[in-house]
């Protein structure tokens, strides 16, 4: 089982660069929710690398332009958090409810579980 977190940006340096401009100019109408809990403005979010790092979860990572290559027939609404389990995708959580979610901990907390 695998967990996918696919980000609502694309890959690239020039991409990133625009990201943290937005992040530092406008942050309330940066539409990347999922980002804005895992990374500060210039980093991942410590708490977020602290869990990654302990491995409960494996997990992959994916701008939505590499996710669009590697699954060309699943649509999505970005961003989104998927399980991937017998060549099967499911849901774990959907834009909606990443936006609902106020911090980096609550993330956590969800995702503990919700698998």
């Amino acid at each position: 089982m695998k967990l996918l977190f696919v980000y609502y940006a694309n890959s690239g340096k020039l991409n990133t660069l625009f990201d943290v401009g937005h992040k530092l100019f406008s942050p309330s109408s940066y539409k990347c929710s999922l980002c804005a809990l895992t990374h500060d403005v210039f980093s991942e979010n410590a708490i977020w690398k602290r869990f990654r790092d302990e491995g409960q979860f494996d997990m992959v990572f994916y701008h939505k332009d590499e996710f669009e290559i590697i699954f060309p027939k699943v649509k999505l609404v970005y961003p989104t958090i998927l399980k991937l389990e017998n060549n099967q995708l499911t849901t774990v959580l959907n834009p909606e409810v990443l936006n609902d979610i106020p911090n980096v901990e609550t993330l956590i907390d969800r995702l503990k579980s919700s698998i």
